[in-house]
């Protein structure tokens, strides 16, 4: 049986930035210490992991912000399809997962809605998963593409980006009917949207910003042909 930890500080020694062994409520003491808003919290097979994010770097904060826009410039394409940008939400399934991931999107109208009184997280023990979720990957690529990826596959999430930072590439996986992910290079979510694109526009940031590269997305998808 794992030993129980009692005080933050405990976990904050014990577990910080790598996964450990850890019991449902460790993770719930660490996420109700109002001191620690910076840090993103990941539980999953009695294991925890805390990310001490700090403040974002700037090309993490680039490419998060950038692919906020690409989900925006996509749906106004298709204005009858209603979406929901949630990134940065904790997701919860109590007793044996949570995660927050840097991309969440909901298709449909039966998206999460807060209220007053509520958790200000999604439990999806009373809402469904999203559509798709994605991690924008500077330091954690390895995490990224192995414990997270069978978080999130056990959680059942449809589809997984996960967006290397340094290599400027972009891993997509759908899930399969055995509850596991696969490569894939099209977008479920975002129906027809070749993988290969996101990874052009990614590469427009060596010679411009983040708003050129949404610029020259916009461009491309005006005219591709989906479903």
């Amino acid at each position: 049986m794992t030993a129980s930890i009692t005080t933050v500080s405990e976990i904050t020694a014990k577990i910080l930035h790598h996964w450990k062994p850890a019991t449902w409520e460790d993770y719930v003491v660490y996420r109700d210490d109002k001191t620690n808003n910076r840090m993103r919290l990941f539980f999953h097979l009695n294991r925890l992991l805390v990310i001490d994010m700090g403040w974002e770097g700037i090309n993490h904060a680039t490419i998060n912000e950038l692919f906020s826009m690409l989900f925006i410039l996509w749906f106004i394409q298709k204005p009858e399809q209603i979406f929901s940008s949630l990134g940065g939400c904790l997701l919860e399934k109590a007793p044996k997962q949570s995660g927050a991931p840097d991309l969440v999107l909901y298709l449909g109208d039966d998206y999460p809605r807060w209220q007053e009184g509520e958790p200000r997280r999604i439990d999806l023990n009373r809402w469904r998963v999203p559509n798709l979720i994605g991690e924008v990957s500077d330091t954690t690529l390895a995490t990224d593409l192995d414990e997270k990826k069978k978080l999130y596959a056990d959680m059942g999430i449809p589809e997984y980006w996960v967006i290397d930072v340094q290599g400027l590439r972009v891993f997509a996986f759908q899930l399969d009917a055995n509850g596991k992910y696969q490569e894939c290079d099209s977008s479920l979510a975002l129906a027809g949207l070749p993988i290969s694109l996101l990874e052009q526009t990614l590469g427009r940031l060596k010679e411009g910003t983040n708003g050129s590269a949404a610029a020259w997305f916009a461009q491309q998808i005006s005219s591709l042909k989906t479903e």
